[in-house]
């Protein structure tokens, strides 16, 4: 049996996900067990279309936030806070600090 390696990781939002899901299901027609279960847990979300998840993706990093990354990036987009209550609940699994006017930005920003 082969070794599989990491060569790198990169986290996508949902959308992104489902896009992917969405061209591996039309290019081998069907899925197998754990993208089919990945599939269905992504169809109990209202999902932005992958176009709509680039950009904000875009916007949030042209905020230049200070130490958030990627995956909060992501994070953040998947489960898209209305609020700046949400918006900390959120951010609050990770070792992050945001200021109050960096989250009131964010906000706006996905809320345009």
């Amino acid at each position: 049996m082969s070794k599989l390696e990491t060569l790198n990781e990169t986290p996508i939002t949902m959308a992104a996900m489902k896009a992917e899901l969405e061209k591996i299901k039309k290019r081998d027609g069907e899925l197998n067990f754990r993208a089919n279960k990945t599939e269905e847990y992504l169809s109990q979300f209202e999902l932005p279309n992958e176009k709509k998840a680039e950009e904000l993706v875009k916007k949030l990093k042209d905020l230049k936030v200070p130490r958030l990354k990627d995956e909060h990036i992501v994070k953040i987009l998947d489960l898209m806070p209305k609020t700046a209550e949400e918006m900390k609940g959120i951010l609050q699994g990770y070792t992050l600090s945001v200021t109050q006017d960096n989250i009131k930005k964010i906000i706006n920003a996905i809320n345009e």
